[in-house]
């Protein structure tokens, strides 16, 4: 049995590896130009002052702030399996990258404002410093990788052809 738990273990360590290196990749791709347009909002007087709120607040009630985004998504990530497993497969994934969007996009913009009084806190400077480290890591990983080269490539031959298609 520990032979098929070890043989088991292996394949699945690095499927939830890659899982989560793409997941931070997605993060990577949108965190600033997710964060650039959610800037833009504070143009509106409503959300310049709301946005002035949150960058002076402590932090303990800074931290506050920044869970709140994923703590009120949750729910609607929650419904949107329960959409999966109801047969609703293609509504339910939608709602789900839709909440990763619109999550990532407060959640960036978020610690814009609160990661002064955030990194006041010595665990969060930490927890950020090693996340940070480790985020890194994992991107320099899957950009190492082949699948990743030969996306690149792939990308790179059809941005080629669309530009002759428009010359």
């Amino acid at each position: 049995m520990r032979e098929l738990i070890a043989l088991l273990t292996r394949p699945l360590r690095w499927l939830l590896q890659w899982l989560v290196a793409l997941v931070v990749l997605f993060e990577e791709w949108g965190w600033e130009p997710l964060a650039r347009l959610m800037a833009r909002l504070a143009r509106w007087p409503l959300i310049g002052w709301l946005e002035r709120r949150i960058a002076g607040l402590p932090p303990g009630w800074a931290l506050a702030v920044f869970l709140a985004p994923g703590l009120m998504l949750l729910p609607v990530k929650l419904a949107a399996l329960a959409l999966m497993t109801h047969g609703h497969v293609f509504t339910g994934v939608s709602v789900i990258v839709l909440a990763k969007l619109i999550g990532t996009a407060l959640v960036a913009r978020i610690f814009q404002l609160t990661q002064p009084a955030l990194m006041q806190m010595a665990w969060f400077a930490r927890v950020h410093g090693r996340w940070t480290a480790w985020k890194e890591m994992a991107v320099a990983r899957v950009r190492a990788s082949r699948g990743w080269r030969v996306g690149r490539w792939i990308r790179r031959g059809v941005g080629r052809r669309v530009r002759g298609w428009w010359a």
